[in-house]
Protein backbone atom coordinates (compact mmCIF):
# COMPACT_ATOMS: atom_id res chain seq x y z
CA UNK A 1 0.00 0.00 0.00
CA UNK A 2 1.16 3.50 -1.30
CA UNK A 3 2.38 5.63 2.17
CA UNK A 4 0.85 8.60 0.65
CA UNK A 5 -2.36 9.42 -1.03
CA UNK A 6 -1.83 12.18 -3.70
CA UNK A 7 -4.07 14.67 -5.70
CA UNK A 8 -4.11 17.36 -7.56
CA UNK A 9 -4.87 20.77 -6.39
CA UNK A 10 -5.93 23.73 -9.28
CA UNK A 11 -5.94 26.51 -6.96
CA UNK A 12 -1.85 25.68 -5.87
CA UNK A 13 -1.36 24.17 -9.57
CA UNK A 14 0.30 21.34 -7.55
CA UNK A 15 0.40 17.92 -6.59
CA UNK A 16 -0.53 17.53 -2.87
CA UNK A 17 -0.54 14.87 -0.18
CA UNK A 18 -3.46 14.12 1.57
CA UNK A 19 -3.29 14.71 5.71
CA UNK A 20 -6.03 11.58 6.23
CA UNK A 21 -8.06 11.80 9.25
CA UNK A 22 -7.89 8.74 11.41
CA UNK A 23 -4.75 8.06 8.90
CA UNK A 24 -3.25 5.43 11.28
CA UNK A 25 -6.23 3.55 12.58
CA UNK A 26 -7.16 3.46 8.73
CA UNK A 27 -4.00 1.85 7.96
CA UNK A 28 -4.45 -0.22 10.50
CA UNK A 29 -7.88 -1.74 9.99
CA UNK A 30 -7.22 -2.27 6.24
CA UNK A 31 -3.31 -3.06 6.37
CA UNK A 32 -3.13 -5.53 9.12
CA UNK A 33 -4.61 -9.15 9.22
CA UNK A 34 -5.74 -8.05 13.11
CA UNK A 35 -7.18 -4.70 12.11
CA UNK A 36 -9.09 -6.35 9.22
CA UNK A 37 -10.90 -8.65 11.84
CA UNK A 38 -11.46 -6.03 14.18
CA UNK A 39 -13.42 -4.32 11.18
CA UNK A 40 -15.71 -6.83 10.17
CA UNK A 41 -16.68 -7.63 13.63
CA UNK A 42 -17.27 -3.98 14.84
CA UNK A 43 -16.67 -1.23 12.81
CA UNK A 44 -19.18 -2.05 9.67
CA UNK A 45 -21.57 -2.29 12.29
CA UNK A 46 -24.44 -0.02 12.43
CA UNK A 47 -24.54 -0.04 15.75
CA UNK A 48 -20.76 1.48 15.96
CA UNK A 49 -21.51 4.49 14.12
CA UNK A 50 -24.55 5.24 15.41
CA UNK A 51 -22.69 5.22 19.14
CA UNK A 52 -20.20 7.37 17.43
CA UNK A 53 -22.22 9.69 15.72
CA UNK A 54 -23.69 9.95 19.58
CA UNK A 55 -20.90 10.74 20.89
CA UNK A 56 -20.38 13.87 18.60
CA UNK A 57 -23.61 14.66 19.30
CA UNK A 58 -22.82 15.35 22.75
CA UNK A 59 -22.51 18.48 24.82
CA UNK A 60 -18.72 17.40 25.92
CA UNK A 61 -17.92 17.13 21.95
CA UNK A 62 -17.40 21.32 21.45
CA UNK A 63 -14.13 21.39 22.90
CA UNK A 64 -12.74 19.05 19.79
CA UNK A 65 -14.23 22.18 17.58
CA UNK A 66 -10.89 24.75 17.88
CA UNK A 67 -8.43 21.64 17.77
CA UNK A 68 -10.21 20.18 14.53
CA UNK A 69 -10.12 24.27 13.20
CA UNK A 70 -6.66 24.59 14.43
CA UNK A 71 -4.84 21.18 12.90
CA UNK A 72 -6.29 21.04 9.35
CA UNK A 73 -6.61 25.02 8.85
CA UNK A 74 -10.26 25.47 8.41
CA UNK A 75 -11.40 29.38 6.98
CA UNK A 76 -13.42 30.19 9.76
CA UNK A 77 -14.10 33.35 7.85
CA UNK A 78 -15.76 31.02 5.30
CA UNK A 79 -18.70 30.04 8.07
CA UNK A 80 -22.04 31.29 7.98
CA UNK A 81 -21.96 31.07 12.30
CA UNK A 82 -19.86 31.90 14.53
CA UNK A 83 -17.20 28.89 15.34
CA UNK A 84 -18.34 29.15 19.17
CA UNK A 85 -22.15 29.15 18.33
CA UNK A 86 -21.49 25.58 17.64
CA UNK A 87 -22.69 23.35 20.71
CA UNK A 88 -21.92 20.00 19.59
CA UNK A 89 -18.78 18.68 17.09
CA UNK A 90 -21.99 17.25 14.70
CA UNK A 91 -23.30 20.66 14.67
CA UNK A 92 -20.02 22.60 13.41
CA UNK A 93 -19.32 19.25 11.08
CA UNK A 94 -22.01 19.63 8.57
CA UNK A 95 -21.76 23.73 9.45
CA UNK A 96 -23.10 26.20 6.75
CA UNK A 97 -20.83 28.58 5.03
CA UNK A 98 -21.58 32.05 3.69
CA UNK A 99 -22.91 32.10 -0.05
CA UNK A 100 -19.61 34.13 -1.16
CA UNK A 101 -17.85 31.37 0.50
CA UNK A 102 -18.75 29.38 -2.81
CA UNK A 103 -20.48 31.01 -5.40
CA UNK A 104 -22.10 28.94 -8.24
CA UNK A 105 -19.90 29.38 -11.30
CA UNK A 106 -22.85 30.56 -14.05
CA UNK A 107 -21.70 28.31 -17.02
CA UNK A 108 -22.52 24.64 -17.38
CA UNK A 109 -22.64 22.19 -14.69
CA UNK A 110 -20.99 22.61 -11.14
CA UNK A 111 -19.14 20.12 -8.91
CA UNK A 112 -22.35 19.20 -5.87
CA UNK A 113 -19.07 18.82 -3.21
CA UNK A 114 -16.12 19.76 -2.23
CA UNK A 115 -13.94 16.94 -2.36
CA UNK A 116 -11.43 15.04 -4.31
CA UNK A 117 -13.53 14.47 -7.61
CA UNK A 118 -12.06 11.50 -9.98
CA UNK A 119 -13.92 11.24 -12.95
CA UNK A 120 -14.53 7.64 -15.14
CA UNK A 121 -15.51 9.18 -18.55
CA UNK A 122 -16.68 5.79 -20.22
CA UNK A 123 -17.49 3.60 -17.62
CA UNK A 124 -17.51 0.55 -20.41
CA UNK A 125 -13.66 1.10 -20.59
CA UNK A 126 -12.34 1.61 -16.75
CA UNK A 127 -8.73 1.06 -16.75
CA UNK A 128 -8.16 1.66 -13.09
CA UNK A 129 -9.77 3.41 -10.38
CA UNK A 130 -7.69 3.75 -7.18
CA UNK A 131 -6.35 0.44 -7.70
CA UNK A 132 -5.67 -1.70 -11.03
CA UNK A 133 -7.67 -5.15 -11.39
CA UNK A 134 -10.66 -3.75 -9.30
CA UNK A 135 -13.60 -4.04 -11.89
CA UNK A 136 -16.24 -1.20 -11.47
CA UNK A 137 -20.38 -3.17 -11.03
CA UNK A 138 -22.38 -1.05 -12.00
CA UNK A 139 -25.27 -3.50 -11.37
CA UNK A 140 -24.63 -3.63 -7.80
CA UNK A 141 -23.78 -0.17 -7.54
CA UNK A 142 -27.35 0.88 -9.01
CA UNK A 143 -29.26 -2.20 -7.49
CA UNK A 144 -31.02 -2.68 -10.81
CA UNK A 145 -29.13 -3.68 -13.83
CA UNK A 146 -31.84 -2.54 -16.22
CA UNK A 147 -30.95 1.06 -14.60
CA UNK A 148 -27.34 0.08 -15.20
CA UNK A 149 -27.69 -0.31 -19.18
CA UNK A 150 -28.40 3.32 -19.05
CA UNK A 151 -24.57 4.73 -17.59
CA UNK A 152 -23.10 1.81 -19.05
CA UNK A 153 -21.47 4.02 -21.27
CA UNK A 154 -21.50 7.00 -19.62
CA UNK A 155 -19.93 8.84 -17.17
CA UNK A 156 -19.20 8.52 -13.39
CA UNK A 157 -18.13 11.45 -11.28
CA UNK A 158 -16.75 10.46 -7.73
CA UNK A 159 -16.79 12.79 -5.11
CA UNK A 160 -14.99 12.20 -1.94
CA UNK A 161 -15.60 13.75 1.11
CA UNK A 162 -12.62 14.06 3.79
CA UNK A 163 -14.10 14.72 7.25
CA UNK A 164 -12.11 18.27 6.91
CA UNK A 165 -14.34 19.35 3.94
CA UNK A 166 -17.60 21.53 4.05
CA UNK A 167 -19.94 18.12 4.05
CA UNK A 168 -23.08 19.32 2.16
CA UNK A 169 -24.03 18.31 -0.92
CA UNK A 170 -26.03 19.98 -3.81
CA UNK A 171 -27.32 19.58 -6.84
CA UNK A 172 -25.33 20.02 -10.36
CA UNK A 173 -27.89 21.19 -12.53
CA UNK A 174 -31.50 22.31 -12.74
CA UNK A 175 -33.42 19.59 -12.66
CA UNK A 176 -36.72 17.15 -12.05
CA UNK A 177 -35.72 15.12 -8.61
CA UNK A 178 -37.52 12.25 -7.79
CA UNK A 179 -37.78 10.52 -4.82
CA UNK A 180 -34.47 9.22 -3.04
CA UNK A 181 -34.58 5.47 -2.27
CA UNK A 182 -32.25 3.77 0.02
CA UNK A 183 -30.16 0.39 -0.29
CA UNK A 184 -29.28 -0.96 2.60
CA UNK A 185 -25.41 -1.87 3.32
CA UNK A 186 -22.50 -1.99 5.40
CA UNK A 187 -20.66 1.29 6.57
CA UNK A 188 -17.47 0.75 5.57
CA UNK A 189 -14.89 3.68 5.17
CA UNK A 190 -14.71 5.53 1.68
CA UNK A 191 -11.37 6.95 2.27
CA UNK A 192 -8.39 6.22 -0.39
CA UNK A 193 -6.86 3.69 1.73
CA UNK A 194 -9.97 2.16 2.12
CA UNK A 195 -10.96 2.13 -1.42
CA UNK A 196 -7.32 1.18 -2.62
CA UNK A 197 -8.26 -2.18 -1.01
CA UNK A 198 -11.64 -2.70 -2.31
CA UNK A 199 -13.74 -0.53 -4.44
CA UNK A 200 -16.82 -3.08 -3.58
CA UNK A 201 -17.16 -0.85 -0.78
CA UNK A 202 -19.45 1.60 -3.03
CA UNK A 203 -21.56 -1.53 -3.48
CA UNK A 204 -21.82 -2.74 -0.38
CA UNK A 205 -21.72 0.46 1.78
CA UNK A 206 -25.62 1.75 2.83
CA UNK A 207 -26.35 4.49 -0.17
CA UNK A 208 -29.76 6.54 -1.40
CA UNK A 209 -30.08 7.14 -5.07
CA UNK A 210 -32.06 10.01 -6.89
CA UNK A 211 -32.40 10.70 -10.38
CA UNK A 212 -32.53 14.61 -11.52
CA UNK A 213 -33.26 14.49 -15.13
CA UNK A 214 -33.30 17.76 -17.72
CA UNK A 215 -34.17 18.03 -21.30
CA UNK A 216 -31.03 18.51 -22.69
CA UNK A 217 -28.81 16.33 -20.52
CA UNK A 218 -30.95 13.51 -19.68
CA UNK A 219 -31.52 11.70 -16.14
CA UNK A 220 -28.50 12.31 -14.28
CA UNK A 221 -28.48 9.70 -11.16
CA UNK A 222 -27.16 11.09 -7.63
CA UNK A 223 -25.65 8.21 -5.11
CA UNK A 224 -25.28 9.22 -1.31
CA UNK A 225 -23.13 6.71 0.23
CA UNK A 226 -23.12 6.47 3.91
CA UNK A 227 -19.49 5.12 5.58
CA UNK A 228 -17.94 4.67 8.35
CA UNK A 229 -19.69 6.98 11.60
CA UNK A 230 -21.36 8.53 8.75
CA UNK A 231 -24.14 6.20 8.64
CA UNK A 232 -26.51 8.98 8.85
CA UNK A 233 -27.37 10.71 5.23
CA UNK A 234 -29.59 14.00 6.40
CA UNK A 235 -32.08 15.35 3.50
CA UNK A 236 -32.99 18.59 3.29
CA UNK A 237 -34.37 18.53 0.17
CA UNK A 238 -36.65 15.35 -1.26
CA UNK A 239 -39.27 14.06 -3.72
CA UNK A 240 -40.47 14.68 -6.82
CA UNK A 241 -40.03 18.60 -7.22
CA UNK A 242 -38.33 20.89 -9.72
CA UNK A 243 -34.48 22.06 -8.00
CA UNK A 244 -32.04 24.55 -9.10
CA UNK A 245 -28.52 24.69 -10.06
CA UNK A 246 -26.62 24.86 -6.67
CA UNK A 247 -30.13 24.24 -4.70
CA UNK A 248 -28.95 22.00 -1.09
CA UNK A 249 -29.68 18.46 -1.29
CA UNK A 250 -28.34 17.38 2.47
CA UNK A 251 -25.72 17.07 4.45
CA UNK A 252 -23.34 14.10 6.05
CA UNK A 253 -22.68 14.02 9.57
CA UNK A 254 -19.22 13.14 11.13
CA UNK A 255 -16.73 10.62 9.49
CA UNK A 256 -16.05 10.93 5.70
CA UNK A 257 -18.24 10.82 3.02
CA UNK A 258 -18.65 10.06 -0.97
CA UNK A 259 -21.42 11.67 -3.51
CA UNK A 260 -21.27 9.60 -7.17
CA UNK A 261 -23.03 11.45 -10.01
CA UNK A 262 -23.63 9.32 -12.72
CA UNK A 263 -24.43 11.20 -16.46
CA UNK A 264 -25.66 9.17 -19.82
CA UNK A 265 -22.81 8.95 -22.69
CA UNK A 266 -22.10 11.83 -24.36
CA UNK A 267 -24.30 14.24 -22.42
CA UNK A 268 -21.25 16.66 -20.39
CA UNK A 269 -18.01 18.05 -22.02
CA UNK A 270 -16.72 17.91 -18.68
CA UNK A 271 -13.47 20.21 -17.94
CA UNK A 272 -10.05 19.34 -19.42
CA UNK A 273 -7.88 19.24 -16.26
CA UNK A 274 -10.27 16.59 -14.75
CA UNK A 275 -10.15 14.69 -17.67
CA UNK A 276 -6.54 14.74 -17.76
CA UNK A 277 -5.80 14.21 -14.16
CA UNK A 278 -8.50 11.18 -13.57
CA UNK A 279 -6.85 9.48 -16.86
CA UNK A 280 -3.56 9.81 -15.09
CA UNK A 281 -5.18 8.35 -12.17
CA UNK A 282 -5.12 11.25 -9.75
CA UNK A 283 -8.40 12.66 -7.90
CA UNK A 284 -8.71 16.57 -7.78
CA UNK A 285 -9.81 18.87 -5.55
CA UNK A 286 -12.57 21.28 -6.50
CA UNK A 287 -14.91 22.99 -4.26
CA UNK A 288 -18.71 23.01 -4.67
CA UNK A 289 -19.88 25.49 -7.18
CA UNK A 290 -17.01 24.98 -9.57
CA UNK A 291 -17.60 24.75 -13.08
CA UNK A 292 -17.47 20.57 -14.02
CA UNK A 293 -18.67 20.51 -17.76
CA UNK A 294 -21.36 21.60 -19.96
CA UNK A 295 -24.15 20.08 -21.56
CA UNK A 296 -23.01 18.56 -25.13
CA UNK A 297 -24.91 20.47 -28.31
Amino acid sequence: MSPEITFWNPYTSSYEVENIYGEKWLRFSYGNVLGKIGLWSMVQRKWFSDWYGRKMDLPQSKSKILPFIEKYDLKQDEFLEDSNSFNTFNEFFYRKLKPSARPLNPEGLIFPADGRHLLISDASQVGFIYAKGQAFDLARLLGCPQKAGLYAQGSILISRLCPVDYHRFHFPMDGKLSQTSLINGHLFSVSPIALRQRISIFWENKRYLSTLSHPQVGRVTQILIGATCVGSVHLTRDGSSEVRKGDEYGYFSFGGSCVMTLFPKNSIVFRDDLIKQSSQGFESYFKFGDYLGKATD
